[in-house]
């Protein structure tokens, strides 16, 4: 058997994703693994022999504790999406030929649904071809939506800081005996569990948003006014929405905010202009001063306000995914089972890639309302212990202090 391991992140990044890198860097090399291998931007990264050997750049356990507490993905990243091997075999024989040159036994891919894929598709063709290296996935993403496991590292530290940001934007609302609205676009494709982290920010010191639109159910507009109406009439307005809601004909609410079309490589349409849109519809038909508010990428990279239950997490399944590989294992993503949620008790589990792959997990629909403007109190009990307690960042000059590939001397061109 091979002993060398090699990592990738993919997809977006999240602020706890390279905890998981540091999860399985460490625990590969303490379990005896001879090289531990990180692509360069993914699978796309490897295919053009962009790797560098892990503990060049991460040498001192300093450097561990740094690399928990920097968001994005210090490899980098992709959204490379691999063909179906009876289409392209030739990419999968050249991915196989460079882990067989590093003499890779181990191969680990930090990602969501479209990370799984590109993992169940490396297993199958291994499988195929008789190779002996062992698949396997580890979960990232702060959407929450990959199936079965009980939540993905990400989600806690991105929950916590929509929260956290909703409670700030609430209490500014109020500042002003004036009639205004504010709206708050979130992310979250075609699953609202980020959207409804918002709702985590009732307490005695604030009576948390006034409606809260998530994309397991369509908006109607006159609706939408009709209530913010009723609303604005008593106080000002908060309102927070998915990026990813639709109007009943099916089409995106950011649709009709701009008719640009970007799409990824695995068809997913760039969604912006959601609280934009009904934003500027509440000026048109109020006479009312309606701000919108994108939080877009910085929900997902505030590292400065990560959850330590999600930071923990996120290395933890890191270290399972390598123990798993190293028992035999493989085609399989590291799972979370929670086993209680008061006290908290959360543990890692294992299930076979095609069980997730490609898999879109919704928030259940009995957790929204009957009227189908904000989530009840199961999510909330469902969300609530995976924001919780603090890592502080180590401060320099004031700041957050983080660690990069190119602070430590890489250059992507040196031959």
């Amino acid at each position: 058997m091979k002993n060398n391991a090699i990592v990738g992140q993919s997809g977006g990044p999240t602020s706890v994703i390279n905890s998981s890198l540091a999860g399985v860097f460490e625990s590969a090399i303490n379990r005896g693994v001879d090289e531990v291998y990180g692509m360069i931007n993914g699978i796309q990264g490897l295919l053009d022999r962009k790797y560098i050997n892990m503990s060049d750049y991460i040498v001192e356990e300093i450097d561990i504790e740094l690399l928990k507490r920097t968001p994005a993905s210090f490899l980098g990243s992709c959204r490379y999406k691999l063909p179906n091997i009876d289409e392209n075999e030739t990419v999968f024989s050249k991915i196989f030929e460079i882990l067989d040159e590093l003499d890779i036994g181990y191969f680990f891919y930090i990602g969501g649904n479209d990370s799984m894929d590109t993992t169940m598709k490396l297993s199958a063709y291994g499988e195929k071809i008789g190779s002996p290296i062992r698949f396997i996935g580890v979960p990232k993403t702060i959407d929450n939506d990959l199936a079965i496991t009980d939540h993905t590292p990400g989600y806690g530290s991105a929950a916590k800081f929509i929260a956290s940001v909703t409670k700030e934007i609430i209490l500014d609302g109020r500042a002003y005996d004036l009639k205004n609205a504010t709206i708050v676009e979130v992310m979250g494709r075609n699953a609202g569990w980020l959207t409804g982290a918002a709702a985590l920010s009732i307490g005695s010191d604030c009576e948390g948003p006034d409606l809260i639109f998530l994309p397991e159910y369509s908006i109607n507009i006159d609706e939408f006014i009709e209530k913010s109406i009723k609303i604005l009439e008593r106080k000002p307005l908060v309102v927070v929405v998915s990026e990813g809601l639709k109007i009943e004909d099916g089409r995106y609410v950011s649709e009709l905010a701009s008719d640009i079309s970007i799409t990824d490589a695995f068809g997913h349409k760039m969604l912006t202009g959601t609280a934009r849109y009904l934003a500027e519809t509440l000026m048109r038909r109020m006479k009312c001063k309606a701000r919108s508010i994108e939080l877009s990428t910085i929900q997902r990279c505030a590292s400065h306000m990560v959850s330590r239950v999600d930071i923990t997490e996120a290395y933890q399944v890191g270290g399972a995914a390598v123990k798993a590989a190293l028992e035999g294992e493989t085609a399989k993503v590291i799972i979370l089972k929670r086993e209680s949620s008061d006290p908290y008790i959360c543990t890692a589990g294992i299930v076979d890639v095609g069980e997730i792959a490609n898999i879109e997990k919704k928030v259940p629909l009995n957790w929204i309302n009957s009227t189908k403007d904000f989530v009840t109190s199961d999510f909330i009990r469902y969300a609530s212990p995976l924001v919780q307690s603090e890592l502080t960042p180590f401060m320099v000059s004031g700041l957050p202090q983080h660690i990069s590939l190119n602070s430590r001397g890489y250059r992507p061109d040196a031959k």
